[in-house]
């Protein structure tokens, strides 16, 4: 997956004595992350909104196509680590949207929230593990200086069964 230095994935290259900024889309590729195609909505709603320079997304679930890939709750039919791939699942598709809506994710200047529901039973605590499968994603592809307020919440269901869904808010640039 990483096929770059440890210096090219911090944020910088270098070449013939620069150092310039390494973008959102070149990590993606240095990374190996494919996107998926955006997710259609499920209802009568638009994945994404743009307010000036604020791009809100839709709840974004782990779902490939029109079908969820992860059903259930943490602590019942899945574990934590389940959990995980199914936010970095949901980050996927974040992603995906926002690089349709922008043209390039190069245009996200910084993730200024990243809310994180995850549907749980019984006397689940490890909500914060399960968000990190979103948040270590963000923070790969964008960088630690762009990693945003984070809030996580524990819930009984969420659509289509899933276990999580992720509130995405960006600060766009022009």
């Amino acid at each position: 997956m990483n096929t770059g230095s440890k210096d090219t994935l911090s944020g910088t290259t270098s070449g013939f004595g620069n150092s310039r900024p390494v973008t959102a889309e070149q990590r993606v590729r240095q990374l190996g992350i494919k996107l998926p195609t955006p997710p259609e909505p499920f209802g009568i709603y638009a994945e994404a909104v743009q307010a000036g320079n604020l791009l809100f997304l839709t709840g974004m679930l782990p779902t490939v196509g029109r079908e969820a890939k992860f059903i259930g709750r943490i602590g019942a039919e899945l574990d934590v680590q389940a959990g995980r791939q199914a936010a970095y699942l949901a980050a996927l598709n974040g992603l995906a949207v926002a690089r349709q809506h922008l043209g390039s994710l190069d245009k996200v200047a910084r993730i200024v929230r990243l809310g994180v529901l995850v549907a749980t039973s019984g006397d689940v605590r490890e909500q914060p593990k399960i968000a990190d499968g979103a948040s270590e994603l963000l923070q790969d592809v964008f960088g630690k200086d762009k990693n945003p307020s984070r809030l996580v919440y524990g819930v009984a269901s969420l659509p289509l069964g899933t276990p999580v869904e992720l509130e995405l808010i960006f600060e766009v640039s022009a």
